[in-house]
């Protein structure tokens, strides 16, 4: 289907939603297609937005437009002297969605909190592999595996989670999107019928929205869960209406067709701020985008060889062109408003004509290799094909032969998590807790190859510093830690750390109740549209 049969589709679903007289229709221009609809199994932003915000809810939440936690499905925790144990009371009554061919029979309890961290820690959980290739990227990424010894159901309503270590973000994991709680009543009901795939397509939650259908690259459709544990939402629809290019998403907010639009395009930004019908919030993003070297591939495994490619992108020129200003560059693998962040960190010099000589010195002549551009807007990363582009001529310039690749996200996603990846690979990461080990633990630590950890990069000196840091009791110990760490991957270079954007949300003027997240989230509970 051609891009303008999906939005003539999603246009079309959107107008017939908007003729009940009585219903309040809520239209979010998003930026791509979710991987699915469980957040376990996935690490994308776009497939949070999509399932793990609206859908489903977590023992604890982020504070609106914060990184402090606050009780969510637990009412309260108490964690032991010795760190080892976290119990969570949980919050009675809270009901589950239902749909056409699930009604549920109980409230959600204990049962479901164990059975949602059960099945991705547990090989031998049922509910382990019912996708096919599942590897639970995010629980396997912070060492969830090694760290949870237990989950137990204390009663009905307590559940206890007992540590082989200290684990100092914890809490904050609990929050994050992939800790979602899951209907274990709901997964039971599809074994017997054989039908475990509806798990992933027709998702069942707690959450704020229910789930009404989905058009593969057009449109999701939710609806205001009346019995939702927090109230129900002042807006009765929700429409996703997927949208992959920033300036057609632009035209559709500006045209009204929605109501707020995902990742403008920075050039448009002030065209955007000037529209009296509109407006833009803004933050710095906890974020970074960069570019992954495969270092278990030659020539690539050499840090010499790393180091010299970094010396040949101009930061500048990619600050200036993909961001149009609005981003800095990046040095440290973790943004400058995240403690811990080394500030004493020296970016390597861009400078063509030591790249070449360094190249030269390592032995490598007539190099070829892939770079890997996304095919969707980040907020690290606007436009990834123009910085391939901009990559590739750099590259070029020291002898480099570059071809850029891309492919459908999801595809994207899933085949650049390969160790035997072929090329260097374009992405980024917005922080999804607030800690510095959900940057340099998921993004770089050895349980991570294979998943999360693109550049495939296990040096145990830097994984060493990281596991601690995470047993640690006190901010300042772990900071020092973390900040020793970015030492080691500096010098090592398993990246090219490119920048750190502004996130810009423009919407409709009258739009209320939406706030911006740090965490880059796209979150609609609370949100109303006035007259």
């Amino acid at each position: 289907m051609g891009l303008t049969k999906k939005l003539v589709a999603a246009t079309a679903i959107v107008l017939a939603l908007g003729s009940a007289a009585s219903a309040k229709t809520f239209v979010f221009c998003s930026e791509g297609s979710p991987e699915g609809f469980d957040p376990g199994l996935y690490t994308a932003g776009t497939t949070f937005d999509a399932s793990a915000h609206p859908v489903y809810n977590r023992l604890a939440e982020f504070k609106k437009g914060t990184t402090e936690t606050e009780p969510g499905l637990a009412e309260s925790w108490e964690v032991s002297p010795d760190g080892l144990q976290y119990t969570f009371k949980l919050r009675p009554g809270v009901k589950f969605h239902s749909n056409a061919n699930f009604t549920p029979t109980r409230d959600m309890n204990a049962d479901d909190v164990v059975f949602s961290f059960d099945r991705q820690g547990n090989a031998q959980n049922p509910w382990h592999q019912y996708v096919s290739g599942a590897s639970w990227e995010y629980y396997a990424s912070m060492s969830m595996p090694e760290t949870v010894k237990s989950i137990e159901k204390v009663d009905d309503m307590t559940v206890r989670f007992t540590l082989n270590t200290p684990y100092a973000p914890f809490i904050a994991n609990v929050a994050m999107p992939f800790a979602s709680i899951v209907s274990k009543e709901y997964a039971d009901k599809l074994a017997e019928s054989g039908q475990q795939a509806q798990f992933n397509q027709a998702p069942i939650g707690t959450g704020p929205f229910q789930f009404v259908a989905y058009q593969p690259d057009a449109v999701i459709r939710y609806q205001a869960f009346a019995d939702y544990w927090g109230g129900k939402q002042p807006i009765d629809d929700l429409v996703f209406a997927i949208t992959k290019e920033a300036s057609v998403r632009q035209q559709r907010l500006a045209a009204g067709e929605c109501h707020l639009m995902a990742y403008p395009n920075p050039a448009d930004v002030p065209s955007l701020q000037q529209n009296a019908d509109l407006k833009v919030d803004e933050q710095e993003g906890l974020n970074i985008g960069f570019l992954a070297y495969n270092t278990k591939q030659a020539p690539f495994d050499k840090p010499e060889v790393r180091k010299a490619l970094n010396m040949a992108i101009d930061k500048d020129a990619i600050i200036s062109a993909v961001y149009q200003g609005a981003g800095t560059k990046a040095v440290a693998p973790i943004p400058p408003t995240m403690w811990s962040y080394n500030a004493q960190l020296k970016d390597d010099a861009y400078d063509p004509e030591a790249a070449k000589k360094a190249l030269e010195a390592a032995g490598v002549k007539d190099l070829s290799m892939k770079i890997w551009a996304m095919p969707v807007s980040r907020p690290y990363n606007p436009n990834a094909a123009r910085m391939a582009e901009l990559i590739q001529s750099d590259f070029a310039k020291v002898g480099v032969k570059a071809e850029i690749v891309t492919y459908e996200w999801g595809e994207y996603l899933e085949r650049s998590k390969a160790e035997d990846r072929d090329g260097a690979v374009l992405l980024g990461w917005t922080g999804d807790n607030g800690d510095p080990d959900n940057f340099l633990a998921v993004l770089l630590g050895c349980d991570a190859v294979g998943g999360a950890n693109r550049a495939q990069w296990c040096n145990q000196d830097f994984n060493k510093l990281v596991q601690e840091a995470k047993a640690k009791p006190t901010q300042d110990e772990r900071a020092k830690l973390y900040e020793q760490a970015q030492v080691i991957f500096k010098d090592q270079a398993p990246w090219a750390t490119i920048a750190h954007s502004v996130v810009y949300v423009p919407m409709r003027k009258n739009v209320t109740g939406f706030v911006q997240s740090p965490l880059g989230d796209y979150t609609f509970d609370g949100v109303d549209i006035t007259e």
